[in-house]
């Protein structure tokens, strides 16, 4: 085997470096080197094209054309003659017959507008007549290609080598970017491994290897903090072209993310045996997912969760420990609903089809299950299910936790949750007071059994004003802190 050449070493060596094509290296050589001719020997009207022999270092250089009718030429040439005499025309005249004859020309130019569509232009550069081309072949038809071939130099000039060394750098990194471009434009949807490159303000910059990414703000999980050269999974949301390059947006929180990686670590849900029907997450806290199927022989949630939940265990590990609920689906939208619901129990569900809303009662102690934190059980189940969903208790208690917004303080959560809790901590706080009178009369006698009362008036209608602007569990905390410092005064 011959040994190659260095312009082919080199050329080679570029295609790893750049994971660009061999044929890509020959085109912007080619391109460099018509670019080169035409700085220092080009004419006006040539259209330059060079073929390059990689091997032999040699090029042959031609001036291509492609044959078009006599009538086009002459159309053009026409129209650019009436051109030039309007143009003389109107220095000459003055501002007055300048606005006499502005809807004439306006008429004119409309013309001229229409009957430039008809046709494109002749490019003296690119196109030849037939006329034209027939002294130069003499069976030339239209639209057939001349190459006359033309003398290359034996040496390009200072300035045409240094405009050819700018050519093929930037038709290297053209080409690189349009290979990075396709590359993750397949990979759109997909999750892939990055590195924490470094972070800027609110901007995360990933690198994937061969091109760096963006992680916006808006896609990043909450409580997460990245450092650079951290690992992790990111899923492609978009790969958009610019002139700077190819764009890529990842994603940590895209509901999408955990879809795919459910794909790629169950062999049940990649291979279509089990199916992932709705998926409904706030990234960071929690995700619910629906899975079906339709072979009696698998179990779609066991599946999913794995051998003493293997498999969900790898998921969570790798969106940072968000819980994940996996639900199975189903086409009654009664069950499904009390599927989604999960770990609450459901003791009935009542659907109104024309509004899609759907009323759940459950039992009183299960009530804060049911909604969850913030509201955040009812609502991932009302985006899983695609139904508004709101919840009673047993005892008739209505409340509406769907309405309560993501982020929303824990206040909100007390008062779509009702008033359970706040009678039993009322019932608690009056047996805690009752106590306190009875105590009060066993005090020194200075402290009268009326400043007692009083005191303890005052001190109950401040506890009030605390609870009805703290949480369920603040209560609770509260209630228990001021029976412990009761005591001690006592």
């Amino acid at each position: 085997m011959a040994k190659e050449n260095e312009i082919v070493q080199a050329a080679r060596q570029i295609c790893e470096e750049k994971n660009i094509t061999f044929e890509s290296v020959i085109e912007t050589i080619e391109a460099a080197l018509a670019v080169a001719y035409r700085k220092d020997f080009g004419e006006k009207n040539e259209n330059i094209k060079v073929e390059f022999n990689i091997e032999t270092a040699g090029a042959k250089v031609y001036d291509v054309k492609t044959v078009v009718s006599d009538e086009k030429a002459e159309l053009t040439e026409k129209l650019k003659e009436e051109k030039l005499a309007e143009e003389e025309a109107s220095l000459t005249e003055g501002a007055e017959d300048k606005a006499q004859k502005k809807d004439d020309k306006k008429l004119k130019k409309d013309d001229k507008a229409e009957a430039e569509e008809e046709f494109e232009r002749f490019n003296p550069k690119t196109e030849i007549t037939l006329s034209d081309a027939k002294k130069i072949k003499k069976d030339a038809k239209i639209d057939d290609e001349i190459k006359t071939e033309l003398k290359p130099p034996a040496a390009y000039g200072r300035m045409a080598a240094q405009t050819a060394k700018q050519v093929i750098v930037q038709r290297l990194r053209e080409a690189e970017r349009e290979t990075v471009y396709k590359e993750f434009k397949d990979k759109e949807g997909e999750v892939i491994n990055g590195t924490i490159q470094r972070v800027e303000g609110r901007m995360v910059l990933v690198d994937l290897g061969p091109t760096t990414a963006l992680l916006p703000p808006g896609e990043q999980v909450p409580r997460e903090r990245y450092a650079s050269g951290q690992r992790y999974k990111f899923y492609v949301v978009a790969v958009n072209e610019t002139p700077k390059g190819p764009e890529i947006i990842l994603s940590r929180a895209h509901v999408d993310m955990v879809k795919k990686l459910f794909f790629l670590e169950v062999p049940e849900v990649g291979n279509g045996s089990v199916e992932i029907k709705s998926i409904s997450r706030e990234a960071g806290s929690r995700t619910k997912i629906a899975v079906y199927t339709t072979q009696k022989n698998i179990d779609p949630v066991g599946s999913c969760v794995g051998q003493r939940g293997s498999r969900v265990q790898t998921i969570i590990s790798e969106i940072g420990g968000e819980k994940i609920d996996i639900i199975e689906w189903d086409d009654d939208p009664v069950k499904f609903i009390t599927n989604s619901l999960s770990p609450a129990k459901v003791l009935s569900v009542k659907i109104n089809e024309e509004e899609k809303t759907a009323l759940v009662e459950v039992k009183e102690d299960q009530l804060s299950l049911a909604i969850g934190k913030s509201g955040q059980n009812v609502r991932l189940s009302a985006k899983l299910t695609g139904w508004k969903i709101d919840i009673a208790s047993d005892t008739g208690e209505k409340v509406t936790p769907a309405e309560i917004k993501e982020g929303e303080s824990a206040d909100k959560e007390t008062e779509a949750a009702g008033t359970i809790e706040d009678k039993k901590d009322a019932e608690k706080n009056e047996t805690v007071e009752k106590e306190k009178t009875e105590d009060a009369s066993s005090e020194p006698a200075e402290k009268t059994e009326t400043e007692q009362e009083k005191k303890i008036e005052a001190e109950d209608k401040e506890e009030k004003d605390e609870q009805a602007e703290t949480t369920v569990l603040e209560k609770h905390k509260e209630g228990s802190a001021d029976e412990k410092i009761k005591t001690e005064d006592k």
